[in-house]
């Protein structure tokens, strides 16, 4: 059995500081053609050691796949309790937000509770059933086509209920963020309810783990440019945060 020879693991090594390589930058880093790396990214590929993409490579697969809420209700648990709290910092009192779906947003709407006025749309059941706690908290559940998968509403009927009205906030999750996709989901009618979401919002403000750091979802959301800030957590690597850095978003980082 072949084994992992030195600029193997040493490319394995700068995969795990940076959650995703390039084949030029390893080429320049090792000195060796694109044909090497290419053979090595396919030989740590088949040991089920990373990920090929389109001119690199990725520690985690870069297509994200549609899960239930329940089951990632207990993925990065303690990372989407700290994003909630930080995005709760953008909260302010007479505020008109949107929130989306999603585990982490879910989280955001647990610990709401405590302003006198607030105003709140959302596609998500669970979001308003928590939300329904705090009377001080007017929330406008929109109506549509229920997505079993993650409890919330799709579909024309929501689409056509934002169109009334303008936020001045949106509290967004997604199901990866790519330097060059963008902001994406996992299903289509989501992805499309998301961007109507984005249009009538004055600022997005994405939740999202670090482990949907360049990965790409089956929908587009909409481009890296229309984010405003992004909350994540301290599993990002710094190369992805400067470079979002760089395309104007506010990087914070729990």
């Amino acid at each position: 059995m072949a084994i992992i020879n030195i600029r193997q693991e040493l490319i394995l090594e700068e995969l795990n500081q940076k959650g995703y390589v390039t084949v030029v930058e390893l080429c320049e880093t090792h000195k060796v053609s694109s044909v090497t790396i290419r053979k090595d990214l396919s030989f740590l590929e088949n040991k089920n050691l990373l990920h090929r993409t389109h001119g690199g490579a990725s520690k985690q697969p870069i297509y994200a796949f549609e899960r239930n809420v329940s089951d990632k209700e207990l993925l990065q648990v303690e990372q989407k309790k700290l994003i909630a709290k930080a995005a709760l910092d953008y909260i302010k009192e007479n505020d008109y937000i949107i929130m989306g779906s999603g585990t982490t947003i879910h989280n955001l709407s647990k610990i709401m509770g405590g302003f006198q006025k607030l105003t709140v749309l959302t596609p998500s059941l669970k979001v308003s059933l928590e939300l329904c706690k705090h009377p001080e908290i007017d929330t406008i559940q929109l109506g549509g086509d229920i997505r079993k998968a993650s409890t919330s509403v799709v579909g024309a009927i929501a689409e056509g209920i934002l169109s009334q009205f303008s936020c001045n906030k949106l509290f967004i999750g997604t199901d990866g963020l790519h330097l060059e996709f963008g902001l994406s989901t996992s299903n289509a009618m989501e992805a499309h309810l998301n961007q109507a979401m984005i249009d009538v919002a004055a600022k997005v403000i994405v939740l999202a783990d670090s482990t949907k750091m360049n990965v790409r979802g089956f929908g587009k959301i909409c481009n890296v440019e229309k984010i405003d800030v992004l909350i994540t957590d301290s599993g990002i690597d710094i190369e992805t945060k400067t470079k979002l850095e760089d395309m104007g978003l506010n990087v914070v980082v729990v």
